[in-house]
């Protein structure tokens, strides 16, 4: 109880979010690995719409208390339910970009809103 309250608003996501990862079986975002097949789940940070190459694509940070990674949906300039706040669980293969994490086209599922 006296950790809970000394802690930060920021500390206590982050623990909250790394139990999250552990009750659905993902992989934690800092054991991913390049080129590697993962399950990630997480909260969105940032939303964003960034052209590549002349292609529109929809950008967003997620975050699971222990690292961030970049998820990328080329071609799409939005997505229903893809808004920073929601929490989400992702899944393909990771590619390293400028020295960060990145899902390209994911598969992912949404979580529910309200009593999570």
């Amino acid at each position: 109880m006296l950790d809970r309250l000394s802690s930060s608003e920021e500390e206590l996501q982050s623990a909250e979010l790394q139990q999250d990862t552990q009750e659905t079986g993902c992989t934690r975002i800092c054991d991913c690995d390049d080129r590697q097949i993962v399950k990630v789940t997480g909260t969105l940070r940032h939303v964003t719409l960034r052209p590549r190459a002349g292609v529109p694509a929809l950008e967003a940070e997620l975050f699971d208390g222990s690292a961030a990674l970049d998820v990328v949906w080329l071609g799409r300039r939005s997505i229903v339910g893809i808004e920073p706040g929601r929490k989400l669980i992702a899944s393909g293969r990771v590619s390293m970009s400028h020295g960060r994490r990145v899902l390209f086209n994911p598969k992912y599922e949404l979580r529910p809103l309200g009593q999570e």
